[in-house]
C-alpha cells in the first residue's frame, strides 16, 4: 500500500505540475491578447477558471495525502496518547464519510447532470469538468483509509505529532 501511494503522490505532483503550466500559459496568452493585440480571447478565460478549480481540486488532494493540511489541534495534543488516536481515527472515518457523500456521489450526480450541457468558450461538455470531483473524492477515501490503517497499526507519525514550536 505504501509504494501505491508514493506512486500515487508522484503522479499526483505531475499533474499539478501539468495543470499549473497550462494555467500560466493560458493566464500569459489572455493577457497578451488583451493588452497586446486589442482583442481578448473568448475561451482562455473559461479555460484559465476550470484548469484553476482542477488544480485546487488535485493539490487538495495531494496535499491530503501528504498530511500538509491545516489541522487545529491545540485542545487534542493536550489529551493522553490514546484519546489522540481514537480523534485521529474518528477524524479519518468522518473525511471518508464526507469524501464519499459529497465528493463521490454528489460529484458523480452532478456530473451527470452537466453532461450534456456545451460550455460556450471551449469544445468540451460541462460534465467532464465536473469528473474532478469523483475522483478526487477517492483519492481522499483512499489517502484517509492509508491514514486510518496507520493509526490502527499504532503510527505515531499518523497523530501529526509535530513539535508546536516549529513553524
Amino acid at each position: 500500500m505504501l509504494r501505491i501511494k508514493i506512486t500515487l503522490d508522484k503522479t499526483l505532483e505531475w499533474f499539478c505540475v501539468a495543470l499549473f503550466v497550462v494555467l500560466v500559459v493560458d493566464v500569459t496568452w489572455q493577457v497578451f491578447t488583451r493588452q497586446v493585440l486589442n482583442d481578448p480571447s473568448g475561451w482562455s478565460e473559461e479555460l484559465a477558471k476550470y484548469v484553476f478549480i482542477w488544480l485546487g481540486l488535485f493539490g487538495s488532494s495531494l496535499v491530503f495525502g501528504e498530511r500538509g493540511h491545516i489541522a487545529v489541534d491545540f485542545a487534542v495534543r493536550k489529551t493522553p496518547e490514546q484519546i489522540q488516536r481514537i480523534i485521529a481515527i474518528f477524524v479519518q472515518i468522518s473525511i471518508i464519510v464526507f469524501a464519499i457523500v459529497v465528493l463521490i456521489q454528489g460529484g458523480y450526480k452532478v456530473s451527470v447532470l452537466a453532461w450534456n450541457q456545451n460550455l460556450t468558450g471551449l469544445p468540451v461538455n460541462v460534465g467532464w469538468l465536473y469528473v474532478a470531483l469523483p475522483i478526487t473524492g477517492f483519492l481522499t477515501v483512499f489517502y484517509s483509509l492509508f491514514h486510518l490503517v496507520g493509526l490502527i497499526r499504532g503510527s505515531t507519525a499518523a497523530l501529526d505529532t509535530e513539535d508546536p514550536d516549529v513553524i
